[in-house]
């Protein structure tokens, strides 16, 4: 049985032998990726740690004002980390060594802006260090983060920081090992403190730095590390922030136009058919909503569903994996977030467990020169260097899995021989059922893996189609498996007036707690939407009662319903729809502000009695191209709607790539009103747009 590479799965055994050399093997075809390039690909699943200032600030991105004497984990364990890293299968760590506030995780002898000027270990700590000897310990790799740009240095924006910047490179690249991956985020310039002058500073990401310059310097001093991000990368960024692929995933990018910036990011999820180098994705996204440490986010680290979803939609679709596990104000990877990771884990290895091609009966249309060396059986022979190949100018062919008897099958797994290059653009998979061939999937690139979720059929055989490639292909695995049957957690809804609404898949029950406790089976039987408008933690499981499978539990916390709420004015907009931002409902939106009423905008809210509140949220468009997002707002509170005290005010940081609900804490006060100001948009757009607007009591 061929191994897959599930890094996930601790499954994989990688073999290291070289490919035999054969006089009729295929020449490479179109660009093709280095040995580093696949070693990393071949990592599959890695964890990203933010843990910063922005950790103890409780912000995003912090402004570059922020004291260092704000740093102090009060329980820090980097091996704890690793070991949760380490269990979850995953291959290394990317720690974001200095975020946009210019915050350094090492003593850096090139500003005092870093630990050494706190009180963590007495300013002798040495985070980077710590780290490098975990991941060595648990034989994970390195790879940091150095964001370009730095909200705090003075010269930021001009020549004498690129020094700065790069003589930190140097010191992150000589003095703690090698380092796998080196990661430069594509936020550049805004507003910031910038050693006090506390203003707005715009370069241009792609001249500024002088990144073919600065990628000399990095391969000068560390040839092993792959640089991703801005620039001449050997790796790009998916397009999101959510861990997913393009089903059509090309690891080739038009690299020259998007160093001319003629490509926009949304491309980046499917890559270029005629791309002219080897650039292939990386799939990031954060356990919970936001990146850093957020204490409201401890129930909502995102749901079995979801994390399933994101590995198949990201290592399934020929991308690595970058999960971030934003490690909290003790220095520890949160319980919940490891809980997480632990189900995760389990599912993935329950669906794959067992491989059921190894020992069919293998046929193809088309093997190259009739040659045995490059015969079908090799996409089952457990070694990564052997592959079926057909002549060179063969792009349709079929190979075929005879199975012993009829067998259940809802997984196929299938990767490129790609140190060969890409080349399928299409292929197809049948099923033989009942003694009648049937189409099961239609699919375009497979690339270095390619994972397909199928409903589950029982067949005597299967047969994969490659419908269309570039040059003859080279096939290095095919797989299939039987995964135990997934049920998705249900959804749960409550509108403004408190009206319940648990949602599941089709013929699925749904058993539901108001109490706290974990529902099963023997809990209350959801049959029709209920009231309940007090605050409540409602908790849920779908169960498949044909074969007595439970999904996880889905939880929703709710305060008050927003019954008695009510908008009273707004500065602009629709006022008969402006009751869309409290009804509960993420999928309604409604905006206001135009190039006539230009923001700052402003919406005030009567919740109809006093409140004891802590903070507010705001939950951007979800559903369109444009949002029309807000990123900067003021937030203020009164119990008169005549005296008003502001309470917040800011940025909704990194929300242009990450439009998720936003909240944001205050000290407890009781209110009857709110007033949200837009103070600016995203894009210097006049017009913005709001789904909902809730509070945090």
């Amino acid at each position: 049985m061929k191994k897959i590479f599930l890094s996930l799965c601790l499954l994989g055994v990688i073999s290291n032998a070289s490919s035999q050399e054969f006089a009729n093997a295929p020449k490479p075809f179109g660009p093709v990726p280095t040995q580093k390039q696949i070693d990393w690909q071949e990592m599959e699943f890695y964890a990203f740690v933010h843990f910063s200032l922005n950790t103890f600030t409780n912000k995003e991105w912090g402004y570059g004002d922020e004291s260092p004497e704000l740093f102090n984990p009060s329980q820090l364990d980097v091996r704890q980390w690793a070991r949760v890293v380490k269990e979850a299968g995953m291959k290394g760590i990317i720690l974001v060594a200095k975020h946009h506030d210019g915050f350094c995780l090492w003593q850096s002898a090139y500003t005092e802006r870093s630990v050494k000027n706190s009180p963590w270990e007495n300013g002798k700590g040495d985070l980077v260090k710590e780290l490098a000897a975990a991941c060595k310990e648990y034989d994970l790799k390195l790879g940091l983060y150095l964001s370009p740009w730095d909200r705090n240095h003075p010269q930021y924006g001009k020549p004498e920081y690129i020094t700065y910047f790069r003589n930190q490179l140097k010191e992150l690249l000589t003095n703690y090992g090698d380092v796998f991956e080196m990661w430069f985020d594509g936020a550049n310039g805004g507003d910031g403190y910038y050693g006090g002058a506390n203003e707005t500073r715009k370069i241009n990401s792609l001249t500024y730095y002088n990144w073919d310059e600065t990628y000399k310097l990095i391969y000068s001093i560390a040839p092993k590390t792959l640089v991703w991000g801005v620039g001449p990368s050997e790796a790009r960024w998916i397009g999101n922030e959510e861990g997913r692929a393009g089903k059509t995933n090309w690891s080739l990018l038009r690299q020259k136009d998007e160093l001319a910036g003629k490509v926009h990011y949304t491309e980046f999820m499917s890559g270029h058919e005629d791309g002219e180098k080897w650039v292939p994705g990386e799939a990031d996204v954060s356990i919970r909503p936001g990146w850093f440490y957020h204490s409201v986010e401890d129930d909502k680290v995102r749901s079995l569903d979801e994390m399933v979803d994101i590995y198949y939609e990201s290592i399934g679709r020929n991308a690595t994996l970058l999960l971030n596990l934003p490690v909290d104000r003790r220095g520890l990877v949160h319980e919940n977030d490891e809980e997480r990771l632990k189900e995760l884990v389990a599912t993935i290895k329950a669906d794959f467990k067992k491989e059921l091609l190894a020992g069919t009966k293998i046929q193809a249309s088309n093997t190259r020169g009739v040659d045995s060396n490059f015969g079908p059986q090799n996409v089952v022979d457990g070694n990564k260097n052997t592959y079926w190949a057909t002549d060179d100018k063969v792009k349709q062919a079929t190979i075929e899995f005879t199975f012993n008897k009829p067998t259940a099958i809802n997984r196929i797994l299938l990767q490129e021989y790609i140190k060969l290059g890409q080349r399928v653009k299409a292929f197809s998979v049948e099923a033989n059922v009942n003694g009648q061939w049937k189409t099961i999937a239609n699919e375009t690139t497979i690339g270095y893996k390619r994972i397909l979720r199928l409903d589950r059929v029982t067949a005597s055989a299967i047969r994969v189609n490659i419908l269309d490639a570039k040059a003859g292909f080279v096939i290095n695995t095919i797989e299939a498996y039987n995964a135990p049957t997934f049920v998705k957690e249900p959804q749960i809804l409550r509108d403004k007036n408190g009206l319940v609404t648990i949602k599941s898949e089709e013929g699925n029950a749904v058993y539901y707690s108001l109490d706290g406790k974990n529902p099963s089976e023997k809990s209350t039987l959801y049959k029709t939407p209920f009231i309940y408008n007090k605050a409540v933690e409602i908790k849920a499981i779908s169960r498949n009662t044909k074969e007595k499978i439970n999904s996880a539990v889905k939880t929703a916390k709710y305060g008050v319903s927003k019954e008695k709420w009510k908008v009273i004015s707004v500065s602009s907009g629709d006022d008969k729809s402006v009751e869309r931002i409290i009804d509960g409902d993420a999928n309604t939106d409604w905006g206001f502000g135009n190039d006539e009423n230009k923001l700052p905008q402003t919406v005030v809210i009567d919740m109809g009695e006093l409140v004891s509140i802590k903070g507010f949220t705001y939950t951007p468009q979800q559903v369109g191209n444009n949002l029309n997002l807000i990123s900067n707002y003021e937030l203020y509170t009164s119990v008169d709607s005549f005296y008003w005290d502001k309470q917040s005010e800011g940025e909704f940081s990194n929300i242009k790539h990450n439009p998720i609900e936003q909240i944001k804490s205050f000290t407890a006060v009781k209110a009857r009103f709110l007033k949200f100001v837009a103070t600016a948009a995203v894009g210097k757009a006049q017009t913005v747009s709001i789904a909902e607007i809730g509070v945090v009591e």
